[in-house]
């Protein structure tokens, strides 16, 4: 069996338990974005968007990119590792479906 980072684990999955944060990581599947346009498919406020992408990039499964002079725009880009250790965990599992 291989040893997995419980804390890395918890935050994958926690961060999978919500919907909004689901569709936004599908979302990112097609390349990055910036936070305005994330934010533009979803009927909430950008405070509200903001914190689903803190979780999401506390559980390693977004990368923030500022960019231009002033900082103002972020740019968020999927990171595939943690769902590839997540993926691998429920693997081993899989024997018992």
């Amino acid at each position: 069996m291989v040893k997995y980072n419980s804390r890395t684990l918890d935050r994958t999955f926690a961060a999978l338990a919500d919907p909004t944060r689901r569709r936004i990581l599908a979302q990112l599947t097609g390349g990055d974005r910036c936070v305005t346009d994330l934010a533009r498919r979803y009927d909430m406020s950008l405070p509200a968007i903001s914190k689903h992408l803190r979780v999401l990039e506390k559980a390693g499964l977004l990368r923030r990119r500022r960019y231009r002079r002033d900082g103002r725009i972020h740019e968020m880009q999927l990171q595939a590792r943690p769902l590839k250790q997540a993926a691998q965990w429920v693997e081993e599992y899989r024997r018992f479906w």
